[in-house]
């Protein structure tokens, strides 16, 4: 009886690419797996390493490639995990607050500086807020965002603290009991921005270190924007953008009519002092024009 015996060819791993002969390089670019009869060839998918490579690999050398290429994805992936949950504030939703601070940095000039009508629905979009000035309040309304002293804090938050009350060990001074605010932030949220919700909560406290105020205290999270007017001279006719921190994001100079005097001298009072006022005294005061 006549035996065949098939030999079992060596493992090769080729891409249709020029390098040089032993070198491994990984790609974000995912790949799968195709078996042939000459061993195995990586193509374009979406998940492996593209190994740029012409080299004859043992089964065990391909094998170790790839092992290494797994760890450092999940290392990666681990670490960028780690990222989006803020230790301090961790109500914070920080991929949306990322995002909307990257909507603030595309505001235009026009968007900025036109009439206050126009300006403020630019902030509400660039914060992840739909425009809902007819809602009821409490039901989505937002025609109170930054025309007051006091909502002028654009804070993203987590699904799992949006409903969070003013009670409990999260009580916020000089603000209603309970502060239900859950269902309008789930109504007026632009979901495009990423998880959670957008609200412009109420400042009272970002005075005091750290913020005692509603985004800090009731939802645990920090703001992804405030709105300070600038005095400018007694007019308060600027006004400047900053995050969490009091670093400048943004400044403007709307036309028209504006929200009310008292109201804006108010905000500034209620900021003067904190790191959320630096930004608006050095422009004040010539040292700042960005």
């Amino acid at each position: 009886m006549m035996t065949h015996n098939f030999h079992k060819p060596p493992l090769f791993i080729s891409l249709a690419t020029s390098a040089p002969l032993s070198t491994l390089s990984s790609s974000t670019n995912k790949t799968a797996f195709i078996s042939s009869i000459g061993g195995v060839i990586l193509q374009n998918s979406s998940d492996t390493p593209v190994i740029t490579s012409t080299t004859r690999l043992t089964p065990a050398a391909a094998a170790s490639a790839l092992r290494n290429h797994s760890t450092e994805h999940n290392n990666s992936t681990s670490d960028s995990a780690k990222m989006k949950i803020d230790k301090e504030y961790p109500g914070t939703a920080v991929q949306r607050m990322l995002a909307v601070r990257e909507r603030v940095s595309q505001l235009s000039s026009q968007e900025l500086n036109g009439p206050w009508k126009d300006v403020r629905r630019s902030l509400l979009w660039a914060g992840g807020l739909k425009d809902l000035p007819d809602a009821v309040p409490g039901q989505g309304y937002t025609g109170h965002s930054f025309n007051d002293y006091n909502h002028v804090d654009l804070t993203c938050m987590t699904d799992g603290v949006s409903h969070n009350e003013n009670d409990g060990e999260n009580v916020v001074r000089g603000i209603a009991k309970g502060n239900r605010l859950g269902a309008g932030i789930t109504l007026a949220s632009i979901s495009e921005l990423g998880p959670g919700g957008s609200w412009t909560t109420c400042a009272n406290g970002c005075n005091l270190s750290p913020p005692q105020d509603v985004a800090h205290v009731q939802f645990q999270s920090r703001i992804a924007f405030k709105l300070v007017w600038i005095p400018n001279g007694g007019s308060y006719d600027n006004f400047v953008l900053v995050d969490d921190d009091g670093k400048l994001l943004a400044r403007g100079a709307p036309t028209g009519k504006l929200p009310q005097m008292r109201q804006r001298q108010m905000n500034y009072a209620l900021v003067n002092g904190s790191k959320y006022a630096t930004a608006a005294n050095d422009i004040d005061r010539g040292v700042a024009t960005e």
